[in-house]
């Protein structure tokens, strides 16, 4: 019977983890089954505030079905590679593992070792291919099998499956698609290659683009950037490292965003004169509530100080976005309706709010 260790993380290898281990009998996806011999991931690490220690995603999933689990932490470290050759493995998977393998760990297995990418490779390769395919305005992204060599995402091809990108999409959204479609395209896989009837291609590396590990200060808006694509990147930098920007040197995290498309108004509209809208982004960093201003639509959320807002049609800087205004006590943020109110009066959109010539720049951190 077939022996295969599981390498992973994240929420994104767990459906692919469950896939598998409910594929294990005898006939589901091999003739003669498969036994996960162990699943390996990172070491736990405390998180928040209290600093608890909480388990991973992939190892809360192992635990649960019973299948054995090891965190080794580096497999530089030649211990840790004895350790992985005694247990005899045919075959290795990983998905989002967060770990560069050795050569010599990746060699063990007599089928090698083989990897979810989520991206359609060589396109997008590196620890941020979903972001990256929503900041490029991509209509179609996907997952690629791939065996691994001692390159990043370099190894040759196994299978290819695609799916659109939706104009909503966030990569909080994408990421749990493209892991279902991971799952789904592994257990089609992985008979085809231990068979045979699967011969890698190799990637064209002249055609290849690279991702980079994000970080949060990536995620501050600049606002002199067209609609369409502060829309973008709000929605590739959701969840993480989260949208945001700066009122009066107080925090604004955007949640959500939606560029408008163009109209033969908007491009008549005098710049001083636009619509007052919450939050806009378009060419310049600056906006206008003056006298020739229409009013805006709003929807109010008053949970976790929310509010959204979308302005009229004829608005020269087409997005509106969903705002929570924060305040940092101690060490901790939390929402501030009074922030909220003010700002929302600053932008034009508060009652009460005297119209007049004023210009409000949302960027600064004054």
């Amino acid at each position: 019977m077939l022996r295969i260790i599981y390498m992973g993380t994240p929420q994104f290898a767990v459906p692919a983890l469950e896939a598998l281990i409910k594929g294990t009998p005898p006939g589901a996806v091999l003739p003669e089954g498969y036994d996960i011999v162990t699943v390996i991931t990172r070491p736990d690490k405390p998180v928040g505030r209290g600093q608890a220690i909480v388990f991973s995603p992939v190892k809360q999933t192992a635990l649960a079905y019973g299948i054995p689990v090891w965190q080794p932490g580096s497999f530089r470290r030649p211990e840790n590679r004895e350790a992985l050759a005694a247990y005899h493995a045919d075959l290795s998977i990983v998905a989002a593992f967060g770990q560069i393998l050795p050569q010599e760990v990746l060699d063990l297995p007599r089928f090698g070792t083989l990897n979810i990418h989520a991206s359609l490779l060589p396109k997008y390769r590196g620890v941020s291919p979903i972001p990256e395919a929503i900041l490029h305005g991509d209509t179609e992204t996907g997952v690629t099998i791939m065996l691994i060599d001692a390159g990043i995402d370099t190894g040759p091809i196994l299978l290819k499956r695609s799916i659109p990108i939706s104009e909503d999409e966030t990569t909080g959204s994408l990421t749990s698609k493209l892991a279902d479609l991971g799952a789904q395209a592994l257990l089609e896989a992985l008979p085809l290659w231990v068979s045979g009837k699967i011969i890698p291609v190799p990637q064209d590396h002249q055609a290849a683009s690279h991702t980079r590990m994000l970080h949060k200060e990536d995620g501050e808006i600049a606002w002199e950037h067209p609609a369409v694509e502060l829309d973008r990147k709000i929605r590739a930098y959701t969840p993480w490292p989260g949208a945001y920007t700066y009122w009066h040197g107080k925090l604004l995290k955007i949640l959500s965003a939606h560029a408008f498309p163009p109209t033969a108004s908007t491009a008549s509209t005098t710049p001083g004169t636009g619509c007052r809208t919450q939050i806009t982004g378009g060419h310049n960093q600056r906006w206008s509530a003056g006298n020739q201003a229409a009013s805006t639509r709003r929807e109010e959320s008053h949970e976790r100080g929310r509010v959204s807002a979308r302005p009229p049609t004829h608005c020269r800087r087409n997005l509106s976005c969903t705002i929570i205004a924060q305040r940092k006590i101690g060490s901790r943020w939390e929402a501030d309706f009074s922030l909220r109110n003010a700002a929302l009066l600053s932008f034009g959109l508060g009652s009460g709010h005297k119209r007049g010539n004023h210009t409000q720049n949302c960027n600064s951190k004054k």
